[in-house]
């Protein structure tokens, strides 16, 4: 039984969101927290992989929050759909019990993390920044992700190959990147202003083709760039 709704587009500037859990009540508290917002408003919901897709193809949001485990087909695999087809930004929300679907999500893309606990202020937050084009992890999950990619690393040879594209410093920056330092931590860690640190991260991220910190995470450790024990 589909459950995915949809709303005529606002003509305000408010942040576009499309709700996908296959539980009511979960949708119920995350709309109602959602729409109590001034700047947000949910366009859509599913109950399933399939309807969500079908909502966000049809409402156009700019973030969309998903179960990371549905019925008819699961959050990563509409991950992977949605990303492909539109300029949504798609933040899996999960119990955080599943290492491999962790890093299957990463590979595919997703923006970010957040724990299904998470209080109230922080998925708030996780809204806002996703919708401004920054990437998000959970800190706990951001561990759990880089000791999957750490015990099972995949080196692969044409990311190899882009590595050669950075410069010596930016590849020191996203080293730090890929360990999981903000900004202002990598600035204090390398003696840069946090600016330079800025336009390190930005050069390398349009070098290496990646659209956020969090793809930088997938990328140094299946280029290699990060091993298994190594530290920052």
């Amino acid at each position: 039984m589909t459950d995915a709704t949809a709303q005529a587009a606002p003509t305000d500037a408010r942040i576009r969101v499309v709700l996908a859990d296959d539980e009511a009540m979960v949708r119920a508290g995350l709309r109602m927290l959602l729409e109590h917002q001034p700047d947000i408003v949910v366009v859509g919901e599913a109950a399933d992989g399939l309807d969500a897709v079908a909502a966000v193809r049809r409402t156009r949001p700019d973030v969309v929050l998903l179960d990371i485990r549905m019925p008819r087909s699961d959050g990563i695999t509409a991950a992977r759909e949605i990303l492909e087809a539109t300029d949504a930004r798609v933040v899996i929300l999960t119990t955080f019990d599943d290492d491999e679907q962790l890093a299957a999500a990463l590979r595919a893309g997703v923006s970010g993390f957040l724990l299904k606990v998470a209080p109230p202020e922080q998925l708030l937050a996780a809204v806002r920044s996703v919708a401004a084009g920054n990437a998000l992890l959970d800190p706990a999950v951001t561990v759990r992700v880089i000791e999957s990619f750490a015990a099972a690393p995949r080196v692969r040879p044409d990311l190899v190959a882009r590595l050669a594209t950075l410069t010596e410093r930016e590849r020191d920056v996203l080293v730090e990147v890929a360990a999981g330092y903000s900004n202002a931590e990598i600035a204090a860690r390398l003696y840069l202003g946090e600016t330079t640190v800025k336009t390190y991260v930005s050069r390398a991220l349009a070098k290496l083709g990646l659209r956020d910190r969090v793809q930088a995470v997938v990328f140094a450790y299946e280029s290699g760039l990060i091993r298994p024990g190594a530290g920052a």
